[in-house]
């Protein structure tokens, strides 16, 4: 069955060659028990290898069973040492990390037999040699004898053709010799053995034929044979390639990390550093990233993408300017001299050029119709009209009081010395508006405001008192609403005046009182009464208001509500809330009054004065008539200046003559709070979130340019995102430092990976005999780097999880002081698929960092490996 014809092993070693076998030819019976005789160096060792086929012949061939293994791949060789081969070797060579059954169990996992069919045969091979009682135990617990006879028992397991011997008893004493070559007399009963040995009186005991060696060359044969017809090869019969399973992998490099616990551990912890930077930069980007979102889509819910009917766009504006000092001319330094740069008018005339009147009507149908897609994306639509909402305190006993728009800066005593001193602080204070239109989208206010008491309104008559996160309403607000006397705040303005500290005094509400608030609701037209055949404004008549103000429409305060903390509402001071159907009420009330109808029905008389509007070229003549009556001006003489304040006086004349109007139609009906429906003065889109207002801009656009194709470019819409423009360019902020961070943090996990590639070498160093181990029972090469590639996946797996279980601890306290410094709440959190992508991560580097030691594993020469201690 075994046949060597002319074989020559030639080892080339510093430069000279050694022949340690030399042109031998020798064949094997399929059962008989050989020993191999001979002294050291004479080439017993080498044959045993050969036959194994851990090493391979420089001349010759080697038959098994008729085939020539001449042209025998690696894999080949691999099918050949598990299936046909079992080695037992004189130190044993267990594996130390494995169990008894374990070490038995190796060479049939190479064989793909499942794991049942595994552990029946290894414990039946163990029980062959005595050892059934003795699975658990690793081999350092076991007896010289009792790990040759594991040795044994695993070089049977897989019911080899051939078990090859090398001084099977030369580290055992003689007693214990004697059980094992019992042993190995009664295998060769079935099988082919070949012994190698020293001792001569071994052989002659046990063996049915002694070969001896001298020089490579076999000087005498006890029973010699000659191999016999040659069995013809077997060419179709493809063997089954043998594979080391990952699970198998695993299972040794976990078992071998287990030994080491101490220093696998340290290893993870510093593959851990880099992660836990990592997974702290994430959290806290993460976090920061999941703040400003909340805060974009509140901002988003309050600060829409408006459209108002006229429009300038800011970008041109700064586009211009950043012109200007771009082309500013370079003046020399040694003349001495400071020149002008014309900027103003530059700037004035850009900003003016890109003033853009918007076709809401347009917009508004194009917005509603089948072929636009944007209810997908928008919250909430609204519209808002130039119907001025005017509200009264509904209680009159004490006097009118009007709650809206706000006049509680007009009812002070000394309005005008306070604006001559501080006009624009008080001008922006006068038009703070407290009545606020609520989002038609229930979400969108139950996300910005929770109720306190009662309920959210519902109808045209019911609003709400909006309150600040912490139950507090302004007292502008008070004043406003006439909760406080109007009657104290010209007294307090003197004493500012005068230098003096006003003190004022809290003051605190029921939730009774509030809800018992009603208002009543004033149209424009309403204030227009007939008399001797014109309508005159009666708004100023005590006796018309209060007659006015008990017939009014009336709304009552139907629930408290307060912003949260994150609410960026406008009502931050305090409010009150209305519903979109008020409005409604207020257009239709409008629409349907007498003074309108009237005015409507007659567009060339003014229904106020009850004369004629002047038409348009009237107009025009009547200007320039005025402008050059009794003048006689050479304007090619004036100077700039000259024509500016020319034009100036010009627009202040009174151009209208007797007998005219010095009104006009259409702002006769904006006085009487006349709206139409279909052209809004101001539309707002509230989108779902950042990414809905990107899909709702691309439409606008989409809309521009479907106008623009058209030759309808006076419906072009024109609009600025500031908010956009805002959270981008922090969210873009936040994402580069996070980036920079993570690249600096990075080179952390570098240096990690480099470690765990010497660690992993280092481990090749200390497995270099398990290698050999490996190799004998036909593990291929690519076997053993997945064994060392698993000890890397392991490190990496165990120091990912050690990062991000770090991490979260670390979370904690940061958490902690973020929260005490800035109130937000949980504001670092690691996203677990973040979590999950960094131990994939950690994987894939410490992976990366063990193919160079797992391939140097690999091509590990398995006779030299073996030889290691």
């Amino acid at each position: 069955m075994l046949k060597l014809e002319n074989i020559v092993k030639i080892y080339s070693t510093g430069g000279e060659t050694v022949r340690a076998l030399d042109s031998m030819s020798v064949a094997f019976r399929e059962n008989e028990f050989v020993s191999i005789l001979g002294p050291s160096g004479c080439g017993k060792t080498t044959l045993l290898n050969i036959i194994g086929g851990l090493d391979r012949y420089t001349e010759g061939d080697l038959k098994v069973s008729g085939r020539s293994t001449e042209k025998f791949t690696d894999t080949d060789w691999d099918i050949y040492r598990n299936t046909t081969i079992g080695f037992v070797f004189q130190q044993y060579n267990l594996i130390p990390h494995q169990t008894v059954l374990a070490n038995v169990e190796l060479a049939l996992t190479l064989s793909g037999v499942s794991k049942s069919e595994r552990k029946r045969r290894a414990v039946e091979a163990l029980e062959k040699v005595g050892l059934g009682d003795q699975l658990k135990k690793k081999p350092n617990q076991l007896s010289g004898g009792q790990a040759q006879r594991v040795a044994i028992a695993r070089s049977l397991v897989n019911n080899p053709k051939i078990l090859l011997a090398d001084e099977p008893t030369g580290a055992l004493d003689t007693e214990t010799g004697k059980a094992v070559m019992d042993i190995l007399r009664e295998v060769a009963k079935d099988r082919l053995v070949i012994m190698v040995t020293h001792n001569p009186d071994l052989a002659n005991e046990y063996s049915t034929r002694i070969i001896n060696l001298l020089d490579g060359r076999i000087i005498s044969d006890s029973d010699p044979y000659d191999g016999g017809i040659p069995e013809p090869e077997n060419k179709t019969k493809k063997k089954k390639k043998i594979s080391m399973s990952l699970f198998t992998a695993l299972s040794l490099s976990l078992t071998n990390l287990m030994t080491k616990k101490g220093r696998t551990i340290l290893t993870a912890f510093a593959g851990s550093i880099g992660i836990i930077g990592i997974a702290l930069i994430m959290s806290m980007s993460n976090g920061v990233q999941n703040y400003i979102d909340g805060v974009e889509k509140d901002t988003l819910s309050n600060y829409p993408v408006q459209i108002t009917e006229t429009t300038m766009d800011i970008s041109a504006f700064f586009k211009a300017s950043q012109d200007i000092r771009e082309g500013s001319t370079k003046h020399p330094d040694n003349e001495d001299k400071v020149y002008s740069n014309p900027i103003m008018f530059t700037m004035l005339n850009s900003m003016t050029s890109e003033m853009q009147s918007n076709d809401m009507g347009a917009f508004k149908k194009y917005i509603e119709s089948d072929e636009c897609d944007i209810g997908k994306y928008a919250g909430d639509i609204q519209y808002m009209y130039s119907t001025t909402l005017n509200a009264y305190r509904s209680d009159i006993e004490n006097g009118i009081c009007k709650v809206n728009p706000s006049t509680v800066f007009d009812d002070m005593g000394m309005m005008n010395q306070v604006m001559a001193e501080s006009n624009s602080m008080i001008s922006g204070m006068s038009d703070a508006n407290i009545w606020n239109l609520l989002n038609s989208n229930e979400e969108i206010v139950k996300a910005q405001y929770e109720v306190l008491s009662g309920r959210f309104p519902e109808k045209a008559d019911e609003v709400v008192m909006i309150v600040t996160e912490n139950n507090e309403i302004s007292d502008y607000t008070l004043y406003t609403l006439g909760m406080l006397d109007r009657s104290d705040i010209p007294k307090m303005m003197e004493k500012l005046m005068s230098g003096e500290v006003v003190e004022t005094a809290d003051s605190e509400y029921s939730y009774d009182d509030i809800l018992s608030l009603k208002f009543r609701i004033v149209a424009d037209s309403d204030y227009y009464a007939e008399e001797n055949g014109v309508w005159a404004d009666k708004r100023e008549d005590e006796e018309y208001m209060k007659t006015l103000l008990e017939d009014a429409y009336e709304v009552s305060v139907v629930g408290i509500i307060k912003t949260t903390d994150k609410s960026l509402s406008a009502a931050q001071g305090g409010g009150i809330g209305y519903t979109a159907e008020l409005v409604d009420y207020l257009i239709d009330r409008v629409n349907d009054s007498e003074v309108v109808a009237l005015q409507k029905n007659d567009p060339d008389t003014d229904v106020l004065t009850g004369l004629p509007f002047m038409s348009e070229d009237a107009k025009a003549d009547a200007s320039a008539s005025s402008a050059n009556a009794g003048m006689d001006i050479d304007y090619s003489s004036l100077s700039p200046e000259e024509l500016a304040a020319l034009s100036a006086q010009a627009e202040t004349l009174d151009q209208t003559p007797s007998g005219f109007s010095k009104s006009t139609y259409q702002n006769n009906l904006r006085l009487l709070g006349c709206t139409d429906r279909d052209h809004p003065s101001v539309i707002n889109i509230y989108p779902k979130d950042f990414e809905a207002k990107e899909e709702i801009i691309e439409i606008i656009k989409k809309y521009n340019q479907e106008m623009s194709d058209k030759g309808e470019d006076d419906k072009v819409i024109n609009y600025t995102d500031y908010i956009g423009m805002l959270i981008s360019s922090i969210t873009t902020i936040v994402n580069v430092i996070s980036y920079v961070l993570i690249a600096f943090v990075a080179i952390s996990l570098i240096v990690s990976s480099i470690m765990i590639g010497i660690i992993t070498y280092i481990s090749v160093l200390e497995r270099t005999k398990e290698i050999g181990i490996l190799r004998s029972i036909g593990a291929s090469k690519k076997d053993i780097s997945r064994v060392f590639n698993a000890e890397t996946i392991i490190i990496g797996f165990v120091a990912g999880l050690i990062g991000i279980g770090i991490t979260l601890l670390l979370l904690i306290p940061i958490n902690a002081i973020i929260y005490s410094l800035s109130d937000i709440e949980n504001i670092a959190a690691l996203p677990t698929i973040g979590g999950i992508i960094l131990v994939v991560i950690s994987v894939l580097l410490t992976l990366i960092a063990g193919i160079i030691p797992s391939r140097v594993a690999a091509n590990k020469d398995p006779v030299i490996a073996l030889r290691t201690e």
